[in-house]
């Protein structure tokens, strides 16, 4: 069988870097590393139930966290305006007081930063909620593949794979189906690849959708 590795982490490094910034001893890593996926997942559900974003596209795209010895500096990512307009500061204010209780951070205070992402169909998993919604409303896959190879090359993107498994239309074998627009060279390290891994709930079964992005470094 091939051997295959998640193409973010084959370039950490090169031209990815961590989502996750901090040092910390052997002892406690473990620790610091169940402390980030539980803050990601408080924030994440915050956004969803009480200020009533729910979808990749209108919410957040990434979390990236940095903890240093008195401030843990947490980088919200989205491509909408909901989480930038006039009434969100005092939701986003909130948030940040939530985390300093939740985590009992005595001597360490929180900073939340919202960026916007200027190209959101750069961005993989913004496609990936795209063709979800698509397929959720019965749209045939290769249409909303098609859909997504568009949207992505109004970007100027140099190239994209996409890509469907499971039990596409209903059927009863599951089955992989794939399109690909343009160079997507995954073996080279210093490409720039974006990546994402995205599951969604359809009437026939649970569909896994898999996105490749290659572009340069602006």
């Amino acid at each position: 069988m091939a051997q295959k590795i998640n193409p973010l982490g084959f370039r950490l490094g090169t031209t990815q870097s961590h989502y996750s910034l901090w040092f910390a001893q052997p002892k406690k890593y473990s620790e610091n590393l169940q402390e980030d996926a539980k803050i990601r997942n408080y924030i994440m559900n915050y956004v969803k139930n009480k200020m009533k974003i729910s979808a990749v596209v209108d919410g957040i795209t990434r979390i990236e966290i940095q903890k240093q010895s008195d401030v843990i500096k947490i980088k919200l990512y989205t491509a909408s305006t909901k989480l930038v307009n006039e009434k969100r500061p005092q939701e986003i204010e909130e948030l940040q007081r939530n985390l300093q209780k939740e985590f009992y951070c005595v001597n360490r205070k929180f900073n939340l930063a919202i960026i916007r992402i200027a190209k959101p169909y750069r961005n993989p998993t913004i496609l990936a909620e795209f063709i979800a919604d698509q397929l959720k409303n019965r749209v045939s896959f290769r249409k909303a593949m098609k859909k997504a190879i568009e949207l992505s090359e109004q970007e100027n993107t140099k190239g994209i794979r996409v890509q469907i498994a499971g039990r596409i239309d209903g059927k009863e074998i599951a089955r992989v189906e794939w399109i690909r627009e343009g160079r997507v060279p995954l073996q080279t390290i210093q490409a720039k690849i974006d990546y994402c891994s995205y599951p969604v709930q359809t009437i026939s079964g649970v569909l896994g959708i898999k996105i490749w992005i290659f572009f340069d470094g602006e």
